[in-house]
């Protein structure tokens, strides 16, 4: 009996080493993540600011004319900001609802041995480097874009917001899936029995249950859209216009990657801006969608 109770208490004792353990990696984890964050976000306003206060907020943000190499430099960056927005959008208005209808069928409609292959195309698709989506659409969609619209050349936002959407995709398909098979079968047999078409319980009852699900989604394929640069910088045309479907564009994170190579002074300081800008918009973004998420799950 004293060998057995000595045994239950050595097992105990280990448990709780082996918890107390677990718990020092996970804090020591939780706090690495934050700490990187915080040191991110410090060596972004350190390097960004500086170069805000020389040129002006007002200026910098506003202005219509980026010449930072010229003898008169300009270092207005609205082109970009508003390019990158409207870029983002368009790739949302695109690929939400083609991700959506495109799980909705996966989940709900597709032949179930069609189901794995059709699942397996979205992974791959997935894996696919953005290089590769920057040169196909270089290659096909940009003679194309020029030839439909008789434009001297392909390279325009619209060719930047079709790539976008195809970028993205994946992401939104592949949560929408894992959302739409979270919601409880019961649902789906309710709603047919009340005398509901397969259409209306998949509209009506099925895709609203999955919405946080599917909002989430939304949120990592906009924040891929946002970061993009190498397929962007491929097919945009990368000149820092207005916004306009048919013209040149040039994105914050084109701007950067394209002339962060031979920056120098105060043109350096002026992309390290850029690039605090981006890190701004990103993190709004991701704050207003964040508290959609929890208004919605406070009303469920």
């Amino acid at each position: 009996m004293t060998t057995a109770s000595s045994l239950k208490r050595q097992k105990a004792s280990s448990k709780q080493i082996v918890e107390r353990v677990m718990n020092i990696i996970f804090f020591v984890c939780g706090i690495t993540s934050i700490l990187f964050v915080a040191v991110i976000t410090l060596y972004m306003l350190i390097s960004g600011i500086p170069a805000i206060r020389e040129v002006g907020i007002a200026q910098f943000l506003f202005g219509t004319v980026w010449a930072p190499t010229a003898s008169d430099p300009s270092f207005g960056i609205l082109p970009m900001i508003l390019c990158s927005i409207v870029g983002t959008l368009g790739s949302v208005l695109i690929g939400v609802p083609l991700g959506v209808l495109t799980a909705a069928f996966i989940c709900y409609m597709a032949p179930k041995k069609l189901e794995p292959l059709l699942t397996s195309a979205i992974e791959l698709l997935a894996g696919i480097p953005s290089v590769v989506f920057g040169l196909v659409g270089a290659i096909v969609l940009v003679p194309l874009v020029g030839k439909l619209f008789h434009l001297s050349s392909g390279s325009t936002l619209l060719s930047a917001v079709l790539v976008l959407s195809v970028m993205i995709l994946p992401t939104i398909v592949s949560v929408t899936i894992t959302s739409l098979k979270a919601v409880p079968e019961e649902y789906t047999h309710g709603s047919l029995a009340l005398g509901g078409t397969d259409t209306t319980t998949i509209f009506k009852m099925n895709l609203p249950a999955a919405k946080s699900g599917i909002i989430t989604g939304i949120v990592l394929g906009v924040g891929r859209a946002i970061g993009e640069t190498m397929a962007i910088i491929m097919v945009s045309g990368n000149v820092a216009n207005m916004p306009d479907l048919f013209k040149s564009a040039r994105f914050l994170t084109t701007g950067i990657v394209s002339e962060m190579g031979y920056a120098a002074g105060l043109h350096r300081e002026a992309l390290f801006s850029i690039g605090l800008v981006l890190f701004i918009f990103i993190f709004l973004i991701n704050l207003l969608l964040t508290r959609i998420l929890k208004k919605d799950s406070s009303h469920q």
